[in-house]
């Protein structure tokens, strides 16, 4: 039966798009390229973190705190390879951050506002302990 096996896009509406294109390229490192977007090789995170890269998708309940203070109804999860060297990046570009990062079983997490006002969810994944 047919069935959806992963995300393969994200497309959205900015003010201006070459000053978004620049900062994400500037700020986060992306590679833009002659399309003027990113593309993202699922091998390339998949070497990295074999059991730990993936995409989530979650609906979440209207009203929910989780995306401010961005007015946006949904919020962008980017999987960085070097937490500590992302943030670096991002004080030394003075990009504010949203609240403290924060370190769980299954990742790192740091949040920032784009130029458009959408939240950015930085993560890096934590590759899970061997099953014996």
């Amino acid at each position: 039966m047919a069935k959806v096996i992963g995300l393969g896009g994200v497309f959205f509406h900015c003010a201006d798009v070459d000053a978004t294109r620049d900062w994400y390229k500037r700020v986060l490192g992306l590679e833009i390229d002659d399309y003027g977007g990113s593309s993202f090789a699922h091998a390339d995170s998949a070497a990295l973190y074999p059991q730990g890269a993936r995409t989530i998708w979650a609906p979440f309940k209207a009203g929910s705190d989780y995306f401010k203070p961005s007015g946006a109804d949904f919020m962008l999860n980017l999987m960085v390879d070097d937490f500590d060297g992302m943030l670096d990046r991002l004080k030394a570009e003075g990009v504010a951050m949203e609240g403290e990062p924060m370190i769980e079983s299954y990742g790192k997490f740091a949040w920032v506002m784009d130029p458009d006002g959408r939240k950015l969810e930085l993560w890096q994944p934590v590759e899970p302990a061997a099953e014996e």
